[in-house]
């Protein structure tokens, strides 16, 4: 199942990008022998002034056909680590092809578009930057992956 990140705004180099290309990286070789991965970053930018409808209808349009779509949103359904590794094993045994995580920009993802997508996750009570939200998708698919896999990398 490939995993896409449909997010809005572009990250530059600096530690956060660093921190996702190493989750990332993480994620794509244990997941492979899983049926998880590859990951592509989808970014997308309102260039005339960040509307919520605008980034709204650019994420719709960067989500590949098809795909269970999941948004992380602070209205969301909190998971532990085991449960989110679960529901993604399940979405990979239904045979979904892809999976695409939508990050909303600063003001968050457009009622319309989260009344629209198949789940809704929080990284609980506290709003996240939506920079800081793609390091914590990136480290969670590699310890998602790490649980299904078996590995020491997550304690219970």
């Amino acid at each position: 199942m490939r995993v896409h990140v449909c997010a809005v705004g572009r990250l530059r180099a600096g530690p956060e990008r660093e921190l996702i290309d190493d989750y990332l990286t993480r994620f794509d070789r244990t997941g492979r022998n899983l049926g998880l991965g590859p990951t592509n970053i989808i970014e997308v930018e309102d260039k005339n002034g960040g509307k919520q409808s605008t980034e709204a209808d650019l994420l719709r349009r960067s989500i590949p056909k098809g795909s269970v779509t999941c948004a992380l949103d602070e209205r969301g359904k909190t998971l532990s680590s085991p449960d989110f590794a679960n529901l993604l094993a399940r979405w990979r045994d239904e045979g979904r092809q892809d999976l695409a995580f939508i990050i909303g920009g600063a003001d968050g993802i457009a009622p319309d578009l989260r009344a629209e997508v198949d789940q809704t996750l929080s990284f609980g009570k506290m709003v996240w930057p939506h920079m800081l939200a793609r390091v914590m998708l990136a480290e969670q698919l590699y310890r998602a992956a790490s649980i299904l896999a078996g590995a020491p990398y997550h304690r219970v």
